[in-house]
């Protein structure tokens, strides 16, 4: 059967191609087209189930009202979570999320975006990786709507929206200090990037406050990409080599519960001589007993101002503000520390 198209639905309500074409783009009341026949070309588009070609569409709005999404992982539990809130919010605008994943991967990183410019999406929302600086510059240079978040990039003139992480593990260290702990282990990934860096640098400041000196035989930096089993047995071997760990702050949820795994295969609880605290959420921390604190970002806040900044560049008037007076938004919000 042949689908329906923007010629019979003229057809069936007497208008033009072009009458039915202006409402189905939104722009009926900018054209001055009567309410009445606006009404009855949007009933009989629900009743012929009308489908609109995207493709056909883009090229005559130069839209494709979608957004490409890139993440480290996707996988990862904060990286869906928020991939999930921006894909519900974007959805209720209009706007569908393609999105994939760098996995810390500079030239795959690269290579996403001129897939995505390809498929000419309207906006970018990128959680960057180190070395993809002048990919992203060219997009805000070209006028796209772009959003970095999670990590800064300092150097770039970019809309950014953050969490604070040197206060988030400040939080964290600074709780379990309140608990009496003096030995505090710190386990993070090995990746040179602005959060992981104002994490560790956020437990460094708290230990210093409180007078106690930073201990190195207690601190791992797992090689990112490492297997569950490379983790697993690295944090065993830490557990066992200092048993003098009366605390752990983890630096990822995924580290956090790779912990959980080696204490178990340790016969170790956590208890009066063994806590740890985990940076972002996860069901399994709500559910371990005893319960475990977490420093939580605020996800749905994030998700909320990403969408916020690129709604308002979407909607720009290139024709009457040029580019170069684009003034870039910076936010950052406060992580909480959730005892439990």
């Amino acid at each position: 059967m042949k689908p329906t198209s923007i010629k019979d639905i003229a057809t069936r309500a007497k208008v033009s191609i072009t009458t039915v074409s202006f409402i189905l783009n939104g722009k009926g009341e900018k054209m001055r087209i009567s309410r009445p026949v606006i009404d009855n070309v949007r009933s009989i588009i629900r009743e012929m189930e009308f489908v609109p070609n995207q493709v056909a569409r883009s090229l005559r709005t130069g839209n494709t009202k979608t957004i490409g999404l890139i993440v480290e992982d996707i996988s990862n539990p904060f990286f869906a979570s928020i991939a999930r809130k921006i894909e519900d919010k974007a959805y209720k605008l209009g706007y569908k999320i393609s999105y994939s994943s760098t996995e810390n991967d500079v030239r795959k990183a690269k290579e996403l975006i001129d897939m995505f410019k390809a498929r000419k999406v309207d906006a970018y929302i990128i959680a960057p990786v180190p070395g993809m600086e002048a990919e992203i510059k060219q997009l805000v240079g070209e006028g796209i709507p772009v959003v970095i978040f999670d990590r800064n990039l300092h150097d770039l003139d970019v809309n950014f929206v953050g969490v604070d992480n040197f206060n988030g593990a400040y939080l964290a260290t600074q709780h379990l200090i309140n608990q009496g702990k003096k030995h505090i282990g710190f386990v993070t990934v090995d990746l040179d990037v602005d959060q992981m860096n104002n994490r560790f640098l956020g437990y460094k400041q708290a230990l210093a406050d409180a007078g106690i000196p930073f201990n190195d035989e207690i601190y791992r930096a797992v090689a990112f990409g490492s297997s569950d089993l490379a983790i697993s047995a690295q944090l065993i071997e830490l557990f066992s080599e200092q048993p003098e760990i009366d605390s752990v702050l983890f630096s990822t949820n995924y580290l956090a519960i790779k912990g959980l795994g080696a204490l178990k295969d340790l016969d170790r609880s956590l208890g009066p001589d063994l806590d740890i605290v985990s940076y972002d959420d996860h069901d399994v921390f709500r559910l371990h007993t005893p319960p475990i604190s977490v420093i939580d970002q605020p996800i749905e806040d994030m998700a909320e101002k990403i969408i916020d900044i690129l709604l308002q560049e979407l909607t720009r008037n290139k024709k009457e503000e040029q580019i170069e007076q684009r003034s870039m938004v910076k936010i950052v919000l406060q992580p909480r520390l959730i005892e439990r």
